[in-house]
Formats: C-alpha cells, sequence, structure tokens
C-alpha cells in the first residue's frame, strides 16, 4: 500500500470537506428555502385533530397547495416534527419546512378575522360565531344562558350578555373555547364604555343597563345611522313624558319574528310589548352596534314624539298625533299600492303560465 503525501491526504480532505458543505448546505437550502411550501393565493390550513406527516400532505393536497410529499416527510423526519396540533395556519407567498412545520407541531396558530354583526339573537349570533370557530353553535349558546359560569361571574343574564356582544372585527384563534371568545368581546365593550363614553354616562339620565336597552331598540328600528341620535331623541321625549315607547321592534321581539307587524300583533300580551307596558321593558332586545349606544349618550334634541317609516327606509317624523296620523296614511297607501301590484304581477305571471 502505497502511502499518501502530505499533500495528497489535504487534497482528499479538501474534497471531503466540499462535498459534506455540499450536502448539508443543500439541506439547510431545502429545510429553510422560504418558498419550499407556496400558494397561489392567501389560503388557511385548518386542523380540527392531531395528524402526523402522511396526514399532513394530504391536507394540503385538499386545499390546493402543491407539495412534493417525499420531501414534506424527509423534512419533518429531519427537523424532529412529525406530529401535528389543531389550528389555524396560513399559507400566503410562502414558508419554509422549518417555519411551517414547527409552528403547527407547537400548535402557534395564525389567528383569523371573527366579525361580530348587531342585531342578533341568541341563536343567530351562536350560528355565526360557530361557522367562523371551531365550537359549535351549541357551545356558543351555552354562554349566553343565565346560568353559564361567565354570565354568572360578570353577573348578567344571558340577554344581558348578548347585549354587550359589540360589533366589531376581531383576532382570534380559531381553536378559542367559547368562554373565551365571549369573556373577549365583553371586554372590548367594557373598554369602549370606559375609554370613550364614561362622561356621557355619568352625564346621562340612564343606567348603562338602560342605555343598552334604549340602544338594542334604536338599534332595531333605524336602517340609517344617520337617523340614530333624532330616534333614540323621539324615545326619550316619549319616556319624560311618560308615554308609552310604543316601538314596533319590542313587539316583533316578543312574537319572536321578523315580518310586518298586524294590528293584533299590537295588542298582544308580553312584557316587552312597548305597546302594552310603560317605560323601557325588561332587558336588551339584540346587541347594538357603537353608533346606536353613542345614539342614547348624545341624542338629538328635538320635539318629535312620532314617527313612521318611508318607502325609503328612512322616517318621517311628527310632532303632533295629527301630523303623524297623516304620515301614518300615507305609508299606509302606499303599503295597499304594493300589495296591488304584487296582486296585478301574480295574475298576469298566472294567466301567461295558463297560456303556455
Amino acid at each position: 500500500m502505497v502511502p499518501y503525501s502530505k499533500r495528497e491526504l489535504l487534497f482528499l480532505l479538501g474534497i471531503f470537506l466540499f462535498f459534506l458543505i455540499l450536502t448539508f448546505g443543500s439541506r439547510y437550502l431545502r429545510l429553510y428555502n422560504p418558498s419550499a411550501i407556496q400558494s397561489d393565493l392567501p389560503t388557511a390550513l385548518y386542523l380540527d385533530e392531531r395528524i402526523g406527516l402522511h396526514e399532513l400532505g394530504e391536507k394540503l393536497d385538499s386545499i390546493g397547495v402543491e407539495v412534493d410529499h417525499d420531501e414534506l416527510e424527509w423534512a419533518g423526519r429531519v427537523l424532529g416534527w412529525r406530529n401535528f396540533r389543531m389550528g389555524r395556519y396560513e399559507i400566503n407567498d410562502g414558508i419554509s419546512y422549518e417555519t411551517f412545520l414547527s409552528n403547527m407541531a407547537r400548535g402557534i396558530q395564525d389567528p383569523g378575522r371573527v366579525t361580530v354583526l348587531p342585531g342578533n339573537d341568541i341563536e343567530r349570533l351562536s350560528s355565526h360565531l360557530a361557522r367562523q370557530l371551531r365550537a359549535d353553535s351549541a357551545a356558543f349558546a351555552e354562554q349566553f344562558s343565565d346560568s353559564s359560569d361567565l354570565a354568572m361571574e360578570l353577573e348578567l343574564t344571558g340577554e344581558e350578555l348578548l347585549a354587550r356582544m359589540l360589533p366589531n372585527t376581531y383576532q382570534m384563534y380559531w381553536t378559542s373555547s367559547p368562554r373565551a371568545v365571549i369573556n373577549r368581546i365583553h371586554n372590548e365593550f367594557q373598554s369602549m364604555i370606559n375609554n370613550r363614553y364614561h362622561g356621557l354616562l355619568s352625564e346621562s339620565q340612564f343606567s348603562l343597563d338602560e342605555v343598552i336597552i334604549l340602544a338594542s331598540i334604536v338599534d332595531w328600528e333605524a336602517r340609517l345611522n344617520d337617523e340614530k341620535p333624532r330616534i333614540s331623541g323621539l324615545y326619550i321625549n316619549r319616556l319624560n313624558r311618560n308615554m308609552r315607547l310604543q316601538a314596533d321592534p319590542t313587539v316583533l321581539y316578543a312574537l319572536g319574528e321578523r315580518r310586518r307587524l298586524l294590528y293584533e300583533d299590537y295588542r298582544f300580551e308580553h312584557p316587552y310589548n312597548t305597546y302594552m307596558i310603560n317605560g323601557l321593558p325588561p332587558g336588551p332586545i339584540t346587541n347594538p352596534d357603537e353608533s346606536s349606544i353613542r345614539a342614547v349618550l348624545d341624542p338629538e334634541e328635538h320635539d318629535y314624539l312620532f314617527m313612521v317609516a318611508t318607502p325609503e327606509g328612512s322616517h318621517v317624523f311628527s310632532r303632533t298625533y295629527e301630523e303623524h296620523r297623516q304620515a301614518s296614511a300615507e305609508w299606509q297607501q302606499w303599503i295597499q299600492e304594493q300589495y296591488r301590484i304584487k296582486r296585478e304581477r301574480e295574475r298576469e305571471e298566472a294567466r301567461q303560465s295558463g297560456e303556455s
């Protein structure tokens, strides 16, 4: 065996180191390449249970994210990430194997947008939250029962808690518990009241609970935000004159329906029917938005006592009952005309159907 010279040994060592660096460099680039996993459009991967590397590849295929399955499994084994936790994980311009796999293995989720709309009841809000988060609607509805731990801790009824579900868009984790979600939204409501409206509330003739009750009626009644301070002022005028509110939304709430009211509906005996009771109803009828709350705390000052809807969705406001009767007659005339047009259209459609 011919011994290698020192120069030859150094040369061979250099070749070995070169290929070693090349191998590890290639592996490093593959593992930390910021474009290893890409999506043509921003998308999110939802894991509703713990899964392994093979199932992860199938999940990525199902949402249209192209990935080399063999390389994905190789990367997971090299990095030591083989099991992944429940959650919502975003894939935007591109992400490396190391970041993507380690985040899912440790359950480091990306928050998503959760929207709360005004005008909800418990069933509607619970269903809306369930469509945006992992828990089902029954789990959310449970938080709004009078006996829920959260309601009792906050010393609120379920309806009062619902009314404090401030309409807004929130950043939340998909796996957040229903209690955590509802508590977070309630805290946002408290922060708004304390930071923005503490002064107006301290000057108001109403308590916070009364403000929310009246704001919920204003919110249901008004289609236009610009009208909310005027509607609020009208209701306050009626309360200050010991007149009944006679607010149609409270009748609809009592009936449990959203439809055009009939004359007999106004005589429906119910503690929320403000055509039958004096003062405010015993609780809120929906979750008002900030503009409705502000309208009650800072109402428009005027002498209006009556209002009636218009075809455009606004209202005609009146100071006297005679003015109100005239506006109501015009509104009823318009409604009857719409019914006439509808009947004529139905007869024409029936005639054309018979001829064909």
